[in-house]
């Protein structure tokens, strides 16, 4: 078998890895988001919502470089 066309597994282990990172992030972003927006009058809002937004932020910026990760681990040519 030809070994240009394997797969790199270390680099496959690192897109599986950031794509548990983007789940992890998929459910803590969202549901800060509902913590703040239903405790408006809190002190803590507005923190709560930066900091909710930013990690819906991070989910969806893992995806995409977990996706990218996993591609290139698959077809790139070294």
């Amino acid at each position: 078998m030809d070994d240009d066309n394997r797969t790199d597994k270390a680099l496959l282990n690192k897109g599986l890895q950031r794509m548990g990172i983007c789940l992890l992030l998929m459910f803590a972003g969202p549901s800060l988001l509902y913590l703040a927006l239903s405790n408006d009058d809190k002190p803590l809002y507005i923190p709560l919502l930066v900091i909710s937004l930013i990690l819906c932020i991070g989910a969806i910026a893992m995806l995409f470089i977990g996706i990218n990760t996993i591609m290139n681990s698959i077809f790139k040519k070294k």
